[in-house]
């Protein structure tokens, strides 16, 4: 399984720009008055720092030590703050119900097997307020990304660990739109579609 501390010690920052729709996003935060923004798979923060230029009180959750200690001295950097913790999305998320205004995930919550995903989704729900707004990446089983080198192992129905190529030993779960309204289903899903990294997005609304 990939290190996300060696590979952050290594590499750095690595993703540096915000996903492409985050401006559309951030305008319809603005919108729905949005305050209050949790980003789960912060990583080296590319999300916080998008974020908090924009005004918005930010929170961030990761499993790489590295990427936070990066994370936050870009914040030092940039004169910003963000609150960014250690912990496995896979366990309660120590926050209170109601506690946030949005939830963004951008290509992280498919590294798990599905009982682990349906513990993130409901914690996601748990703690953000009604008509709190979600807005989440995954990929797509034939974007295109060559993931057809990964020599793919099935572990259960749609789970897959690549044997082979940068996320080896990852599991990556890949959605149905069946299992996104069945698992999402606390939510109004606004838009489902392809975004320009040929990734799945869902943009939804807390029922």
């Amino acid at each position: 399984m990939p290190d996300w501390d060696d590979i952050f010690s290594e590499k750095g920052k690595v993703f540096t720009d915000p996903h492409p729709d985050m401006e559309k996003i951030s305008k319809l935060f603005e919108e729905k008055g949005v305050k209050r923004i949790l980003d789960i798979g912060s990583g080296t923060g590319r999300h916080l720092i998008y974020f908090s230029k924009k005004g918005f009180e930010v929170y961030g959750m990761d499993t790489s030590q590295k990427g936070i200690s990066i994370a936050k001295q870009w914040l030092v950097e940039e004169n910003l703050k963000a609150e960014i913790i250690l912990h496995k999305m896979e366990q309660k998320f120590p926050y209170e119900d109601n506690f946030f205004d949005a939830v963004i995930a951008i290509q992280v919550i498919h590294h798990n097997k599905m009982k682990d995903i349906v513990i993130t989704v409901n914690e996601i729900e748990r703690v953000l307020r009604k008509e709190g707004i979600i807005f989440i990446t995954f990929p797509r089983k034939s974007d295109g990304s060559g993931r057809e080198d990964w020599k793919l192992m099935k572990i259960e129905k749609n789970t897959y660990i690549p044997q082979a190529g940068q996320e080896k030993g990852l599991p990556h779960h890949f959605f149905t739109l069946e299992e996104i309204h069945d698992v999402f289903s606390s939510f109004n899903l606004l838009e489902i579609y392809n975004d320009r990294k040929r990734h799945r997005a869902i943009l939804g609304i807390k029922k």
